[in-house]
């Protein structure tokens, strides 16, 4: 009988466990995308069932309110019974632990790959940042470029015509005087 309690205690204390990391791995598995969230979510809730058939089984199996007959029925199929029932039971919390240990792992890869791309997300920000910073560095001085070039221009456009203005002053100036010339040595030699 100690034996038996012996038994259902490392049970009940191996059950504690994988529901320890059954929460653990929920806690984690909300924290993710939502596309490996929901696969997880899934096979939280089929080790959840199995969680609580296996600890029904043990509170079935520890609880003294079983009628005797059953009782001596359990004790009567021998220890073969019981340590066959045992073994499976523990397979099986042994596949359940070994499932979530997978799964933690499988999280905790998703989670390193997460931070990964969130830190190559801030790198790529960042460049973005200087980058855009450099581009309107050069818009502003494309601005003054364009405001010097109109300037010129307009300078340019008022020394053309200055020129032209220039020149037919020159030119009258010169007409006047050949015209005052071609005058003076007309009266002079009519004289």
């Amino acid at each position: 009988m100690e034996q038996k309690k012996q038994k259902v205690s490392d049970i009940r204390v191996g059950l504690e466990n994988a529901e320890d990391l059954i929460r653990k791995m929920d806690i984690e598995a909300r924290s993710l995308q939502p596309n490996v969230k929901t696969m997880l979510l899934a096979k939280l809730r089929e080790y959840k069932s199995d969680l609580n058939n296996l600890k029904s089984e043990v509170k079935r199996i520890a609880s003294g309110n079983i009628n005797p007959d059953a009782r001596d029925q359990l004790l009567e199929s021998g220890m073969a019974d019981a340590l066959t029932a045992s073994t499976n039971q523990r397979s099986r919390l042994m596949m359940t632990t070994e499932r979530l240990n997978q799964s933690s792992d499988r999280i905790r890869d998703s989670r390193r790959t997460m931070l990964e791309t969130e830190e190559l997300g801030v790198s790529i920000l960042q460049d973005l940042h200087s980058q855009r910073q450099a581009l309107l560095h050069a818009n502003n001085a494309l601005h003054g470029v364009d405001d010097n070039i109109g300037k010129s221009k307009r300078i340019l456009t008022a020394m053309s015509r200055r020129m032209n203005r220039n020149k037919w002053i020159i030119g009258i100036i010169i007409a006047v005087l050949i015209i005052t010339i071609a005058a003076v040595l007309y009266f002079k030699l009519v004289k």
